[in-house]
């Protein structure tokens, strides 16, 4: 991989990323207390080589005890691995980029478990896998139907009552048995 792919999909960079969705504006002491794991001059270094690369932006700086305390916030249309990368990718390439999403789920999981007072229902904690019957046209309106519902509420900020929530999708063709030959007709 290279480029973007690899800025990005660095494991600690990635939870880095995953830490400011949601529109967040963070400074080094608020991520560094959330991701309390990774210790804080690694931390610091994966947060300058994003803010380098312009996948983070500083908003605000303040002095804080002599030193400077800058607030950043994610740009996602630099958050993304381009299209003319991934097409490049080779077939291990693309595991080891699925391979740090799911490893990025696990983290936040496994943050989620280490809470405590965890009540999966009462969290609306939810995964599943399914499996659909769509053609090309169907999941082209699909896919338009889940932006069209998520657009307005990726626009929340933070407020009273509202509790931050990620989402993540997987979406991939399934093994599928041939078809007996009176179904192809249909």
């Amino acid at each position: 991989m290279a480029g973007s792919a690899d800025l990005l999909l660095h494991p600690v960079r990635l939870r880095v990323l995953q830490a400011f969705l949601g529109d967040r504006a963070l400074t080094t002491s608020q991520l560094s207390a959330e991701l309390a794991d990774i210790p804080p001059a690694t931390l610091y270094r994966h947060v300058a080589r994003l803010v380098e690369a312009d996948v983070l932006q500083v908003v605000a700086e303040r002095r804080v005890r002599g030193a400077v305390e800058r607030t950043y916030v994610l740009r996602i249309a630099a958050a993304r691995v381009q299209l003319d990368e991934i097409a490049k990718m080779s077939a291990e390439d693309h595991r080891q980029m699925f391979m740090a999403f799911t490893a990025g789920l696990l983290a936040a999981f496994d943050r989620y478990l280490a809470r405590g007072d965890i009540d999966l229902a009462r969290d609306g904690v939810a995964f599943a896998m399914d499996a659909i019957w769509v053609d090309d046209h169907e999941y082209a309106e699909m896919m338009r139907e889940i932006y069209t519902a998520l657009l307005p509420r990726r626009a929340n900020g933070p407020r009273e009552g509202r509790k931050r929530r990620m989402i993540a999708s997987v979406l991939m063709p399934g093994d599928e048995p041939p078809l007996p030959e009176e179904k192809r007709q249909q």
